[in-house]
């Protein structure tokens, strides 16, 4: 599957995280951040958002030296800019004055900052540490449902069940793919499963309509 999953999306727009990373935005801070402001944003408005907010402040202590205000302004575009800018103040604030200046590198640890979940942690891990982390969003939960490969209800029970079928060194590279294969080709409404390089593997658990 993965196999196929590299080659049928080669030339595809990648998933923002990663894009970012190979854009040189690849620090678990600057990853951190640019997870958070990802939360229910499109890829394409968190590459944009992040870039620029990059251009101003990319480490904990240029962060927490920004005033407030001018960090909404900065986010402006991504959903819920107000809030957003309070977490991200108040980590940078945490990880200067907890952590000496570095992100921590373990899941409770990230997600005792507020705004933090198990996918943004995860997504910090995978592709600021590069440390074996699994993050479900919904294209990963729908996909692998799809799949038959689990049979969950919730992104959290995916990825429970994932962290205990998934070989190790499928854990990054699963959202990595999934994100894009489940925005053009193996979408929420309508699969594209005449198109699809996966067809003959999948059970389509769930599929009503294709085309």
């Amino acid at each position: 599957m993965f196999r196929r999953l590299r080659i049928a999306l080669a030339g595809r727009p990648k998933a923002a995280m990663f894009e970012l990373r190979d854009r040189g935005y690849r620090s678990p801070f600057e990853q951190l951040v640019a997870s958070l402001i990802s939360a229910r944003t499109r890829d394409e408005t968190t590459l944009a958002v992040s870039e620029r907010l990059f251009a101003e402040a990319r480490t904990p202590a240029a962060m927490a030296a920004l005033p407030e205000e001018r960090l909404v302004a900065l986010l402006n575009g991504a959903t819920f800019p107000e809030p957003k800018a309070r977490d991200i103040l108040a980590l940078s604030r945490r990880i200067l004055a907890e952590h000496g200046g570095a992100v921590p590198d373990t899941p409770d640890a990230l997600m005792a900052f507020h705004g933090v979940g198990p996918k943004i942690a995860a997504l910090t891990l995978a592709v600021g540490f590069g440390i074996p982390a699994l993050a479900v969003d919904i294209h990963v939960h729908r996909v692998t449902n799809r799949w038959g490969y689990v049979a969950t209800r919730t992104p959290e029970r995916t990825m429970a069940a994932l962290l205990a079928v998934l070989p190790r060194h499928y854990w990054v590279e699963i959202n990595e793919r999934l994100v894009p294969f489940g925005k053009w080709v193996c979408t929420g409404e309508r699969p594209r499963c005449s198109a699809c390089p996966l067809l003959s593997m999948c059970a389509r658990v769930g599929v009503t309509q294709s085309r």
